[in-house]
């Protein structure tokens, strides 16, 4: 080997075991991943990269699997200011009489700014390195998320109804535009369109928000199928099922993410079929507000693409995607009443490069590849709770939690190193945090 065969890079990561996502089911041993600037050159023996790269920089993991980044497809980032506010309710309880009363009280710039910080802090630490949000003021939330260096898809709020960032649909959709324009062209946030749900977003507004999605490209994520209530009014008001409607307006399509979908039969997946629309599962924020149970496996078998997310802080009440996998793995077993149900492998694939699918970025995101984006997170196994290790997949899905994760890049750009966030300043963060916790506990007294 000579000098003028020796390729230069920017970092290369030793690690333990490494699982790609794409080939499938694949555990490699004692692999490197090469990174130059925001992209992967090469994964590789280790072996092999000492004859054929020279790096500035070498993280060993000696005791970790090294895996991309995980992709949180649906959540509500500035509700960690609301968590554990209302806890043990039914949904429509829950929203009526708490979460929209405080929403209408306290939502802000700063609110949304502050809030969508402390989701970032926590989801960064637990692995994820993408995540999509949809809340009011997103114009806030993706300018916090881009100057911390976090990939987001940020969805604009479309609702009948007024609230702090609107007075209805037309201002809505006249904002939204101006969003999407402004952020289209960036490297980390995607803009992206939020009608809420079937409930709350009439024709003429849900038309609208197709028409723009089809004008700019963006993708429209809502909430669909939550709970049997909502299907139940619809098909009584409106004689369909919310899918059918949806499928009339022309709402289902490949860019649009279905977030939910716990109340579904074989017409709804007969539709999902036929339109290429993206299932988002959120396990842990239906089980606590006993929404319902999303048939997993069987929209999988049936060739949908699911994705999964964590919901928001208020009704899940974390955002650690790995605490997620393992409930959506085991209750997916339930649901099928097949032990054999989503496997690991399956569920990681949930995370990844299934999420990147939902966001049409999987040509760059979502597995460990050659010319893929550089957004890789490590996890650390060398704790007794995660001994003996004979499955790295298992123990990923089985018996980690997100604390776990040790290192995290987005963009080649350390985000996590030793277990310390690298851009945000936690203490002050936590000074602001405070703050919001006793102007709320205040009102509620």
């Amino acid at each position: 080997m000579t000098a003028d065969t020796i390729t230069a890079a920017d970092i290369r990561i030793n690690a333990r075991w490494l699982i790609p996502i794409e080939p499938a089911g694949a555990v490699l041993k004692n692999q490197a991943v090469i990174i130059q600037g925001t992209r992967i050159v090469a994964v590789t023996p280790q072996e092999q990269a000492d004859r054929e790269f020279r790096t500035r920089e070498t993280v060993d993991l000696p005791y970790h699997v090294v895996m991309p980044g995980l992709i949180n497809m649906h959540g509500h980032a500035a509700m960690t200011l609301f968590r554990g506010m209302a806890d043990d309710l039914p949904l429509m309880t829950w929203l009526n009489d708490h979460i929209w009363p405080a929403e209408g009280r306290f939502i802000s710039k700063q609110f949304v700014a502050d809030g969508t910080q402390l989701a970032m802090a926590e989801m960064l630490r637990t692995g994820t390195t993408t995540f999509s949000d949809m809340y009011f003021f997103p114009e806030i939330a993706a300018q916090v998320a881009h100057d911390a260096g976090i990939r987001a898809q940020i969805c604009f709020p479309l609702l009948d109804f007024p609230t702090s960032w609107g007075s209805g649909p037309e201002e809505y959709l006249s904002k939204g535009r101006a969003f999407i324009d402004t952020w289209k062209a960036d490297d980390y946030i995607m803009p992206a369109i939020g009608p809420h749900a079937p409930y709350t977003v009439s024709d003429g507004p849900m038309a609208e928000a197709v028409r723009l999605s089809e004008d700019t490209g963006a993708r429209i994520q809502i909430h669909l199928h939550e709970t049997a209530f909502e299907v139940t009014e619809a098909s009584e008001k409106l004689g369909k099922r919310p899918t059918a409607r949806l499928a009339e307006l022309g709402v289902l399509r490949p860019e649009t993410q279905c977030v939910h979908m716990t109340q579904i039969d074989d017409s709804d997946i007969s539709l999902l079929q036929q339109s290429g629309a993206q299932v988002i599962h959120c396990p842990e924020s239906n089980l606590k507000l006993a929404s319902g149970l999303c048939p997993v496996q069987k929209l999988i078998d049936s060739g949908v693409n699911v994705a999964i997310g964590t919901d928001g802080a208020a009704s899940n009440n974390d955002l650690d995607l790995f605490g997620e996998l393992r409930t959506a793995a085991m209750v997916a077993k339930v649901v099928a009443g097949d032990a054999a149900a989503l496997s690991a492998h399956k569920a990681l694939e949930m995370a990844t490069i299934n999420g990147a699918r939902a966001l049409g970025r999987d040509h760059e995101l979502g597995s460990l590849i050659s010319g893929k984006l550089a957004d890789i997170i490590a996890i650390d196994l060398s704790d007794p709770f995660l001994q003996p290790v004979y499955d790295p997949a298992s123990h990923l899905v089985y018996s980690n939690h997100g604390r776990s994760v040790s290192h995290s890049w987005i963009n080649g750009v350390p985000q996590v190193q030793d277990g310390r966030l690298t851009r945000i300043d936690v203490a002050d963060l936590m000074l602001r945090v405070d703050d919001w916790a006793g102007r709320i506990r205040e009102q509620a007294d």
